[in-house]
């Protein structure tokens, strides 16, 4: 039997444990499947006394993960610190400059560097892995990496983002305000001490960005993305939703337009027919829209320990299976050295409009104000309906339009107009509706 492909583990959190876990439990499994042995030899992590649950005596401890990226002993340096900076870059560069294989689930780090450190794995003939760095369990990075060859992907988008998707679920489902959600999120461990990097986006694109950059073949663009939370997501918009046929999710959009690629990240409504609809929970799914595949959408676990370290075990194993002198392909599709600048293109009109809810003041007048700032701005309007806001709030209403297919400064230049007209008593709510799968 070829010799053992040997492992050294940055990070024994959640993650880097269950990794450990599932390589000691499945040993004889893997070693069918593989062609080989996978085993164990190093780790590194803070603290070297702390009980993970997994048997880890046979391994050499590293205090340093740079050591231990760049020792001999080791075939496969898997990083699971966390962050684009400090140890984990430098681990994984130095890994990569000393000729080892890499496995990562950090989408932050390949958001800020991963072209950069592409480039070094391609010269030096070794893989970069990071299945797990979008999505979770889905395999969507080895779907479009490498199941796709031949087609030409015109739109990627997806909940990537279980977080947030386990908020709004509860919103819908029991009528709870995002403050109580998110409470609830965190005390069940879906949610950090400090949500905001979840809540408000940042996750999603750092994802989105990874997605975009196979999808068309551009250098990953983290910082020119469209970027809305869903912190301002209320009770009032979950029933409107529910009322016109949509339900509110948190979507990353990336499409290729005239102008070039288009990146966003907000609350959309999507028609509650549709399955990306379906997705509830911590449950993540992307959808891929191509001219020979027509559109796939890939659901399933998008966090959490095991599901994670089922994506990094089958990174793992991908490189037990491969042989030397076995020519690797690029890392994101295309050789890093070929990946075109990304262009950024304008916000451009889409399928299915958008939604507008604002709470204006009830006086004579205000409505056929409101319809005709839309007018102005050449917005056609699907429908416009009023609402009383309660009925001890007689001196309020509230403001509900559809509109058709029109561009997102237009929908701003109309709003803005409202808001200067003094129509208004607190802040309006936008949210696009998405064509979705």
């Amino acid at each position: 039997m070829t010799e053992a492909l040997r492992v050294g583990i940055a990070g024994l959190g959640t993650v880097g444990a269950s990794v450990a876990r599932v390589l000691r439990d499945k040993a004889a499994e893997l070693t069918r499947q593989c062609g080989r042995p996978v085993t164990v030899t190093a780790v590194s992590a803070r603290d070297a006394r702390r009980d993970r649950g997994v048997d880890l005596s046979g391994a050499q401890w590293f205090e340093d993960p740079v050591k231990l990226a760049q020792s001999g002993d080791i075939d496969v340096f898997v990083e699971l610190i966390g962050g684009d900076e400090g140890p984990a870059r430098a681990s994984v560069k130095a890994a990569l400059e000393a000729g080892r294989h890499v496995v990562t689930a950090n989408k932050a780090l390949l958001a800020r560097h991963g072209v950069a450190l592409a480039e070094i794995a391609e010269k030096k003939g070794v893989l970069l892995n990071y299945e797990a760095a979008v999505a979770g369990g889905i395999p969507v990075i080895k779907t479009m990496r490498e199941a796709m060859a031949g087609n030409s992907v015109n739109r990627v988008f997806g909940i990537l983002n279980g977080t947030c998707n386990y908020i709004l679920t509860r919103m819908e489902a029991e009528g709870l305000t995002f403050e109580a959600c998110l409470e609830d999120a965190q005390r069940l461990g879906y949610a950090e001490a400090d949500p905001t990097f979840d809540i408000e986006g940042n996750d999603t694109a750092h994802k989105l960005s990874i997605l975009t950059s196979l999808a068309f073949g551009t250098k990953i663009a983290a910082d020119d993305i469209y970027l809305e939370g869903i912190s301002n997501i209320t009770q009032a918009d979950i029933r409107a939703a529910g009322e016109l046929g949509y339900r509110i999710k948190l979507l990353g959009v990336a499409q290729r337009t005239d102008s070039g690629i288009e990146q966003r990240v907000h609350p959309t409504m999507v028609p509650t027919a549709s399955v990306i609809a379906q997705v509830h929970g911590v449950t993540n799914a992307v959808a891929i829209e191509t001219d020979i595949l027509g559109e796939l959408l890939l659901s399933g676990p998008g966090a959490g320990g095991n599901a994670t370290a089922s994506a990094v075990v089958g990174d793992i194993a991908d490189i037990a299976k491969s042989r030397p002198g076995f020519q690797h392909g690029p890392v994101f599709g295309r050789p890093a050295k070929e990946l075109r600048p990304y262009k950024k293109a304008q916000m451009r009109s889409h399928a299915g409009g958008y939604f507008i809810r604002l709470t204006v003041h009830d006086r004579v007048g205000v409505f056929a104000a409101v319809a005709k700032r839309m007018a102005d701005n050449d917005i056609s309007l699907e429908s416009i309906v009023q609402h009383s806001v309660g009925a001890e709030e007689t001196d309020r209403k509230t403001v509900i339009l559809v509109t058709h297919e029109t561009t997102e400064a237009a929908v701003r230049k109309a709003v803005d107009g409202i808001t200067r007209d003094g129509h208004l008593i607190d802040k309006p709510q936008v949210i696009r509706i998405e064509r979705a799968g």
